[in-house]
């Protein structure tokens, strides 16, 4: 299976999900994440960054912009927003069945948010990771039972 996170800017949420997921090396799962309004090739925030050296996830990262090539290879793109969810269905409609967002995918609909700790201080990027981590272990827990 092919999942892609998507966030806004790609900097903070979808790419440390991206590391989680990945360091959890599950059989069969690849997975990438991309950014509503990234730009290409930016540096994933400095906390974010610290956050997964401090839990010992490697990671080497650069902003990606969602375009066609990341929808057309995902199997599945699980959004951190209902926000970020409704811009993707609105573009590329004929895909809505495979957009959810995380909380949505993997808490049996709940329609809240993962916030966006951008700009925000450590504490906030660790609390980010520690929702990401357990959404993520759920996840895993939801394609295993698939």
């Amino acid at each position: 299976m092919k999942i892609l996170f998507v966030c806004t800017g790609n900097t903070c949420r979808s790419p440390m999900a991206e590391v989680i997921l990945k360091h959890k090396q599950v059989d069969n799962i690849e997975v990438r994440s991309a950014g509503i309004y990234a730009m290409p090739n930016a540096q994933m925030s400095a906390y974010a960054q610290q956050v997964l050296e401090e839990a010992q996830m490697s990671h080497q990262h650069l902003a990606t912009q969602l375009s066609n090539d990341e929808i057309e290879w995902a199997d599945l793109i699980l959004t951190m927003t209902t926000t970020h969810k409704d811009t993707i269905i609105s573009s590329y409609p004929q895909i809505e069945h495979k957009v959810f967002t995380l909380k949505e995918y993997t808490s049996e609909g709940s329609l809240e948010n993962v916030v966006d700790p951008y700009g925000g201080s450590k504490v906030i990027y660790e609390a980010t990771f520690e929702e990401l981590k357990a959404l993520i272990d759920r996840l895993i827990q939801k394609l295993e039972k698939n």
